[in-house]
């Protein structure tokens, strides 16, 4: 399989936290830096986080001070560890490869803001 596996996401009060994980394919993730995008509803996919190989991460302006990026590279796995959560933040979570590959898009994982 080469889609990354996206997991975590779910229904969360606003000012609550969630943790997503990504699982990659091993040889594609040590070799790539890495992203975590979302996609509301009616609007375009957006760039929400990114993580070199080395471990340098960059936001959005809208996640900011919010959200944390990591990777553990023996496991292959991405995370995305969302605090202080707003009803903006609701979308399908989706990790890939940055710049993003089209091959690579995988199901992603719903996360819903709401009271």
């Amino acid at each position: 399989q080469v889609q990354p596996v996206e997991s975590g996401g779910g229904l969360v009060q606003p000012g609550g936290s969630l943790r997503l994980a990504c699982a990659a394919s091993g040889r594609i993730f040590r070799i790539n830096d890495m992203g975590w995008y979302r996609q509301a509803p009616g609007k375009l996919r957006e760039l929400v986080a990114t993580i070199t190989t080395g471990g340098r991460t960059n936001y959005a302006d809208s996640v900011k001070g919010r959200f944390t990026i990591s990777r553990d590279n023996a496991q292959n796995t991405v995370y995305l560890q969302m605090n202080s959560l707003k009803p903006e933040d609701t979308a399908v979570y989706y990790c890939n490869l940055y710049p993003s590959s089209s091959p690579f898009w995988g199901q992603g994982t719903q996360v819903t803001v709401s009271s």
